[in-house]
């Protein structure tokens, strides 16, 4: 398997449940697996989390793993027939009040507030823009529409308004109790759809804290960016947040297609100076759903996101009901040790014009700068919290570093750093001690061999979150 910083996201679903398969999918390179919300029940959640709690304890490997809440439904009804043919120029209605299944004349919707929220002229994109609707007028719970793009509109579609401007909170009271089930397994992130600004992601914070006290457990939030609203309140939405998710499908209906690329830049970008970790999801290997090869667009996006600096690439369909799963993430693993093999390590220009008011900080800002220019063969971090390691991971540089803890939600919270190989291990609170058990564990594990030069960092008093202090040069015997 090609070792490679970029981790890989991977969603469960009926095509990768196998714990066979499972197995094999986390060997070939998954480090965080992902539980879509939007399907199945609670008990269903709580049984594929133990499913990969297992896998990863059979093969040895720390995987994470991402609760995603399915957030507001802003969707049609159901059809009589299960789907319409809307064909352009003629006449829809998207009525709030209707209760009886839909047909060729309009349809009821899951979300009511639709009515309030468009007005004439506004633009209606359903199913991830297949389907354009211009409004024509709104009557009381009607929302009259013309049909501008037609085409298959079948149960439960999604609806967008071009540019943004749905109220939906982002927070539904389903989200609310998925949040409770994701707590009780301690889901190491808990991704929140659609929030709009900071106050969504303070708000998820908040619930996710409290439904965590009975376990003592913190989650990392992560913020899918997908509505135009978001993208003015980015700053205040990362500083609320631990992450975010580039979620390029129901963005690119909202902004449109062609100003995807230059956000996702920018958003990766920007995740990295503010020392969050940043994923990039969505269609990444669609035609593998059916296909056993990529596309050479596909590729190309896969290497792309892992150029612009993303922590993660993240698959959906494709491993959760795709036919070649395992396939897939085979082939984005040896694109992304491709694409990094490529790369350009800028460190000493990263660091000019730095000042660091952090003690830690600057220790770990020391190690890279130090590795680097000694050609080192890793960096090794002792940490509590794994902030240290998080500081290291926002900078590219060809050296893995290896954080060991003593705590199996810090090591598995580090899963989705880019180039960051988090590993459980006991230390002794004596410093001299610790440092001489981290080097005899990487040498039993074939990290490290005799006179490989390393840096490794740690704190002292041991043990203390955001105490790291010190930075050490070693050779091994």
């Amino acid at each position: 398997m090609p070792r490679h910083a970029t981790k890989i996201v991977a969603t469960l679903g009926p095509a990768s449940s196998d714990p066979a398969l499972l197995e094999q999918m986390i060997l070939a390179g998954v480090t965080v697996v992902r539980l879509n919300f939007s399907h199945g029940k609670a008990q269903d959640h709580i049984d594929r989390a133990n499913l990969v709690r297992q896998a990863a304890k059979k093969v040895g490997r720390e995987v994470a793993i991402m609760a995603d809440l399915q957030g507001p439904k802003i969707r049609v009804g159901k059809f009589a027939d299960g789907k319409v043919m809307l064909v352009n120029g003629e006449k829809f209605v998207l009525d709030a009040s209707r209760t009886e299944p839909g047909d060729l004349q309009g349809v009821g919707l899951d979300y009511k507030e639709l009515p309030r929220d468009v007005k004439p002229g506004d633009l209606l994109l359903l199913n991830d823009g297949l389907i354009v609707l211009t409004v024509d007028a709104v009557r009381g719970e009607q929302v009259h529409t013309l049909v501008k793009v037609g085409g298959e509109l079948s149960n439960n579609k999604g609806i967008n308004k071009q540019g943004g401007g749905l109220t939906a909170p982002a927070l539904t009271a389903k989200d609310m109790e998925d949040i409770k089930t994701a707590m009780s397994f301690q889901a190491d992130y808990v991704a929140v759809s659609f929030p709009k600004n900071a106050t969504d992601m303070e708000m998820a914070r908040q619930l996710a804290n409290v439904a965590g006290e009975p376990y003592k457990h913190k989650p990392g939030l992560i913020a899918k960016i997908e509505r135009a609203e978001a993208i003015p309140h980015l700053e205040a939405i990362l500083l609320a947040s631990d992450g975010i998710m580039v979620a390029r499908g129901d963005l690119a209906v909202e902004v449109g297609n062609a100003a995807v690329p230059a956000l996702q830049k920018r958003m990766i970008k920007m995740a990295r100076q503010m020392d969050r970790v940043v994923t990039t999801a969505t269609q990444m290997m669609e035609s593998m759903i059916t296909n056993p090869v990529p596309t050479r667009a596909e590729v190309s996006d896969v290497a792309n996101a892992v150029l612009d600096g993303t922590d993660a690439v993240m698959l959906s369909a494709e491993t959760a009901a795709g036919k070649y799963p395992l396939e897939t993430v085979q082939q984005v693993s040896s694109i992304c040790a491709a694409a990094e093999a490529a790369e350009d390590v800028e460190l000493d220009g990263d660091f000019m014009g730095q000042t660091f008011t952090r003690i830690d900080q600057s220790i770990a800002m020391g190690a890279l700068f130090t590795a680097h220019h000694l050609d080192a063969k890793a960096i090794v971090a002792l940490t509590d919290s794994g902030s240290t390691v998080l500081w290291m991971s926002r900078h590219r540089i060809h050296i893995p570093i290896y954080a060991l803890t003593t705590r199996a939600s810090t090591q598995r919270k580090m899963a989705l750093y880019r180039n960051v190989r988090a590993l459980l291990m006991d230390t002794s609170t004596d410093r001299d001690t610790a440092l001489a058990q981290a080097e005899t564990y990487l040498k039993e594990r074939g990290i490290m061999q005799s006179n490989d030069v390393y840096a490794i960092t740690c704190g002292e008093p041991m043990g203390t979150p955001g105490g790291t202090n010190m930075l050490k040069i070693c050779q091994v015997a």
